[in-house]
């Protein structure tokens, strides 16, 4: 594997994995290192400084990996440390997952929404300015303290049982929802089954075109006809974490089998 020329991306978790696979459908012929950070899951309670640090070491392993570019696939993460960690590594592209909250004024200015995201992320500065700017006044913003975690655990009934209790008030009263995590777009079918047909919004698709123009730019793209290696690293060296990313992306059709 062509490490130098790997893009770095990671997550508190597998949640990540939504944004790989818009990634993979632009940019299939990259070679990439996923880090999942099961050790420091979840990140939405911590504090700014504590999120910066867990960051900065991530990007800190990239580097010496000498990856190409480096992607945050956590809207925590991005919220709270990629202004910083640009600052720090100026020479480096970092590249961070934004909450979608623009493309519902950019689509569907006049419609209901739900912001649904980590309590992180919707007290953050960055997030707070988005919304200011584009706010619909039809909004509901909904800090899904834990949710992430059930995700990343996958238990199926917890997330059911979770979604029931914290979103059923909204059921019938918005029509757009801003998934505001990278875990989230893994359950927008327990979603619907609570809120009914609802549009959604995430991040993940213009990071990928953002990234692929980026690299266009300085010349960077792989151009190689063969199909790019994915690397998955655990901070926990859970394989049952690696066996569920590799899963998803096959199922979605962005990963051939072996």
């Amino acid at each position: 594997m062509n490490i130098e020329k790997s893009i770095g991306i990671f997550d508190s978790g597998i949640g990540g994995v939504t944004v790989l696979e818009e990634i993979l459908k632009v940019l299939p012929n990259e070679n990439y290192i996923y880090y999942s950070d099961s050790k420091n899951n979840p990140y939405g309670d911590k504090t700014e400084e504590e999120i910066y640090n867990i960051c900065d070491n991530i990007v800190n392993y990239f580097i010496q990996k000498e990856c190409k570019a480096i992607v945050i696939a956590c809207n925590t993460a991005s919220a709270k440390s990629a202004k910083k960690l640009r600052e720090k590594y100026p020479e480096k592209i970092i590249i961070a997952i934004e909450p979608a909250y623009k493309m519902v004024y950019d689509f569907a200015y006049d419609k209901p929404t739900l912001v649904m995201a980590t309590k992180g992320t919707i007290e953050s500065e960055k997030f707070h300015k988005l919304y200011e700017k584009y706010d619909n006044h039809k909004t509901y913003l909904l800090a899904c303290k834990g949710l992430a975690d059930i995700i990343e655990n996958g238990n199926e009934e917890k997330i059911k049982c979770y979604l029931k209790e914290n979103l059923s008030k909204y059921s019938g009263k918005v029509e757009n929802v801003v998934l505001g995590c990278t875990h989230y777009p893994l359950i927008k079918q327990q979603i619907v089954q609570v809120l009914g047909d609802v549009k959604f919004f995430n991040g993940a698709p213009n990071l990928a075109k953002h990234l692929k123009d980026v690299l266009l730019e300085k010349n960077l793209i792989n151009n190689s006809e063969n199909k790019g290696i994915i690397k998955f690293i655990d901070s926990n060296n859970s394989d049952l974490k690696k066996d569920r990313f590799f899963d998803y992306l096959l199922k979605r059709n962005v990963l051939e089998r072996e």
